[in-house]
């Protein structure tokens, strides 16, 4: 049993660094826009792509000069567009997802009289909250998926609501990714070392909003419950 698990560990560190190797040689040719802008699009669809990695990756190598020669201000910005118009079309394309399949998914998941009142509320607190919870969705890993799956599901405007929304939530993420590693970049010599910081920061960055939104949903719905007690007494 042990064994097993310490071949499991093995392979996960090896793909890791395997891994860490392509997007750094990557992240040293322009072809890497073409790559981040792909990544951002399949991260935003099917959410095991590492996106933040490579956003990151961006902004260390723009830091670093290395990703155009000399120019880390026009390198840095490339690297925010890009990740930003891959994020917003990969967002668009799992919001047309849920929208296109939601007579599909109504009869497996949402069946029956319970079904269609969970749906509404989830439809309720998407058009109440949800600016804020799309932005928020952003920057937790599969979260941004569910959100943007639910808001095609539950019918929010695409044009008028959704891209609004969604263009400041990609916006403000990639700068936030690429920003990051621009910066360590420019502080520490060694681009790994800088890397791994900076990926390091994001994935704390991610378990706090995620601890806070769990915390802030246990207090709603404790204030909730209470006020549904209070209205029945």
């Amino acid at each position: 049993m042990s064994g097993s698990v310490d071949s499991v560990i093995s392979s996960v560190v090896d793909i890791f660094t395997e891994l860490e190797a392509l997007i750094i040689e990557l992240s040293q040719d322009p072809w890497f826009f073409l790559v981040l802008f792909v990544v951002a699009l399949l991260d935003s669809v099917v959410p095991i792509v590492p996106s933040e990695f490579s956003v990151i990756a961006g902004g260390v190598a723009a830091g670093a000069g290395t990703l155009i020669d000399d120019e880390p201000v026009l390198s840095i910005v490339l690297v925010i567009l890009v990740a930003a118009s891959g994020a917003y079309v990969g967002d668009s394309l799992a919001y047309w997802i849920g929208n296109r399949s939601d007579q599909l998914l109504k009869r497996w998941f949402f069946r029956g009289e319970k079904g269609e009142q969970r749906l509404l509320t989830t439809g309720d607190q998407i058009r109440k909250r949800g600016g804020l919870l799309l932005i928020t969705a952003r920057f937790i890993p599969g979260g941004r998926t569910a959100m943007t799956f639910s808001c095609g599901l539950t019918g929010q405007p695409f044009l008028s609501w959704f891209t609004r929304w969604d263009i400041l939530a990609v916006t403000l993420w990639a700068s936030y990714a690429g920003l990051l590693g621009f910066f360590l970049a420019s502080a520490i010599e060694n681009q790994r070392t800088a890397l791994w910081l900076a990926f390091g920061f994001a994935l704390g960055l991610t378990a706090l909003i995620e601890l806070g939104r769990l915390v802030l949903d246990r207090i709603r719905g404790d204030a909730e419950a209470e006020a549904e007690a209070e209205a029945s007494a």
